[in-house]
């Protein structure tokens, strides 16, 4: 492990919510969602609050258990297109979310109920129990929701990313179920209800304009050119056409088909034509031009990562990072190299074909022999590795020019296997520096082993099987591209320096982000920095500067949870010496799902005691 210095504010933020661990307690505050709550609202709030504090013989464990399975439930109900991502067992596959103003309204009211009802659970009681980390974790982000509303994201949703409405509408399409007449009768009432949940997103855009809260007009345009796209897609290829792809039964593909050539392409239609004719976005690309812009960006930081930092540490532990990583670039490029020149290496492992692909399918090839090497390796490093299939496929033609890597957990039942979808646009202008680490990060030692393990343990409250913080959860793969080193998964000396140009990648977000979003920077002064730190090429540099621009603050947490977890890993080799153990450091970490850094932090010290206890 190389050594890193952690930044001060970051053990701030740890301190904080330390003494949240400790004292089970803390003062809610909350702020309007902006529309006026309806006496029906209360009523709903005040039959939940009596719902969630139970009777009064209930335990508090047990009042804890209910409430967070009730938000868990909840939440999922209200955004069941993002179902997809953790493996969630839908309620309702026939719909997707309705995020009109009432509708949002009433998820406001329940989401203050459940605090309301944490409150008032005696946590005295949860001392050394499992609630207690049930309670820490439901809290945390119950709390991160209610702080997040200042950011009125309904209001300027048009994002290029996994978080745009037209990503999830195809992956969540591409895990629909259709076995039964029951699931295919599901499968035509959600497809036809994209032309409702447009209509919806318009009418929210439309209010954000006359309210000041516009997206980056650069998102627009991408967002345009990729619903156009879509509009183009013959029928039998588009994304959207998946669940009667996978069907055998003609009535229902027929009647698919209908709903989706006479119904959605032209709900598609409007909505691109409502953004490239009618719509008006903000030329900033940070949302420090929105209202509350500054507040919107240290909210959602905190909401990200789960750490309390000003946007200026943020910026200035990128600025050293980056220092740091660029010296390490340097050796390699000296000694496999034989060059100084750091950028001009970059620049050559960009273009030079004998360092690029021949095409999609050398590229997924490239990719499989690296997940195959991590999944052969990993039990020599931990030792729960539960056996959870993983394909691997290219993201579908609308979407290949959004690079990278994106990994969907399977179904917790195992009947669907988890994701790893890979961004094959230009393959002959993608570098294979960067790629095997990539690789590393979304599957084996990464996001699919830390998922399935979260997935597979059934003692788990179903809030920390399917919920999870960026912070760790990003953090987690991000540590394990630097921990595939160690396992000697990389297949060469490019290889190792495209994980090192990935970590630059990632201190570069730290740079650019509250760049962006609160500094003033500007599209272009963020795409040129990362252009000249890092081995990636300008169109994926390009398509991540829009997506950081679609969600502030997330790009953060992936160098700032790795941090802390080689901080976690270092404290607890220091402290237990001979008796240190990669595996059960590695088990622990993992134990409980994506819960927040320093939640991660008590869990290692606790650990480190159990160690000592037993070797005294």
């Amino acid at each position: 492990m190389v050594p890193y210095k952690h930044h001060a504010g970051t053990a701030a933020s740890l301190s904080s919510e330390r003494d949240l661990w400790s004292h089970l307690a803390l003062k809610i505050t909350t702020t309007e969602h902006g529309v006026e709550h309806k006496r029906v609202l209360f009523s709903l709030a005040m039959l939940s609050v009596a719902a969630c504090s139970g009777s009064p013989q209930d335990t508090a464990a047990e009042r804890v258990n209910a409430i967070a399975i009730d938000f868990v439930d909840g939440y999922y109900a209200q955004f069941p297109e993002e179902v997809y991502e953790v493996g969630y067992p839908e309620k309702s596959s026939d719909r997707f979310g309705d995020h009109s103003a009432e509708n949002l309204a009433i998820w406001d009211t329940r989401v203050d109920t459940w605090l309301t009802a944490l409150d008032n659970v005696d946590v005295a009681q949860l001392a050394d129990t499992p609630e207690q980390i049930t309670y820490v974790f439901a809290r945390e982000r119950l709390q991160s929701i209610v702080d997040r509303r200042v950011c009125r994201a309904e209001l300027w949703n048009i994002s290029p990313t996994w978080t745009g409405w037209q990503y999830m509408f195809a992956s969540t399409l591409a895990v629909q179920p259709v076995g039964s007449d029951t699931d295919r009768q599901a499968a035509l009432r959600r497809v036809a209800d994209i032309s409702r949940y447009l209509q919806t997103e318009t009418g929210n855009l439309r209010r954000g304009m006359e309210t000041g809260y516009t997206a980056a007009q650069s998102n627009v345009d991408a967002v345009a050119d990729k619903i156009s796209a879509l509009i183009d897609t013959p029928t039998e290829d588009s994304p959207i056409f998946s669940p009667a792809a996978r069907s055998y039964d003609a009535a229902f593909i027929a009647a698919y088909r209908d709903v989706l050539e006479s119904q959605v392409i032209p709900a598609l239609t409007a909505y691109r034509d409502f953004l490239t004719n009618d719509y008006k976005g903000r030329d900033a690309i940070g949302v420090g031009a929105n209202p509350n812009g500054e507040a919107c960006y240290a909210a959602s930081t905190r909401y990200w990562s789960s750490l309390s930092m000003e946007p200026l540490a943020v910026h200035r532990t990128g600025l050293s990072q980056m220092a740091r990583i660029q010296s390490e670039m340097l050796v390699i490029a000296k000694n496999s190299f034989g060059t100084d020149d750091v950028k001009g290496l970059l620049a050559e492992l960009r273009t030079n074909p004998e360092y690029t692909f021949e095409g999609e399918m050398d590229m997924l090839e490239y990719v499989t022999a690296a997940v195959e090497r991590g999944r052969n390796a990993v039990p020599g490093w931990f030792g729960n590795v539960p056996d959870a299939e993983m394909i691997i496929r290219a993201s579908p033609p609308f979407d290949k020019d959004s690079g990278g890597g994106f990994y969907a957990a399977g179904s917790a039942d195992g009947s669907r296997p988890a994701s790893y979808q890979v961004g094959t646009y230009n393959p002959q202008g993608i570098s294979k520096a960067g790629q095997e680490s990539t690789a590393f990060h979304e599957s084996y030692p990464g996001h699919h082993l830390q998922g399935s393990v979260a997935l597979s343990n059934t003692n788990l409250h179903p809030i920390l099987r399917f919920m999870y913080v960026s912070g760790s959860a990003e953090g987690w793969a991000l540590y394990t591209e630097r921990l595939a080193d160690e396992m000697g998964l990389y297949s060469s000396n490019v290889a190792r320096l495209g994980m090192l140009s990935n970590e630059a990648y990632r201190a570069a977000r730290l740079v650019v982000d509250p760049g962006m979003h609160v500094m003033g920077w500007t599209r272009e002064a963020a795409i040129e920095y990362m252009f000249e730190h890092t081995a990636e090429g300008r169109p994926g540099i390009e398509s991540e500067i829009d997506r950081y621009a679609a969600v502030p603050g997330q790009a953060t947490s992936y160098l700032l949870g790795s941090l802390e977890i080689q901080r976690l890993r270092r404290h607890a080799e220091d402290a237990l010496g001979e008796h240190f153990d990669i595996r059960g450091f590695h088990d622990r970490i993992l134990a409980n799902g994506g819960v927040t850094l320093p939640m991660l932090g008590t869990s290692i010290d606790r650990w480190i005691t159990e160690v000592q206890e037993e070797n005294n």
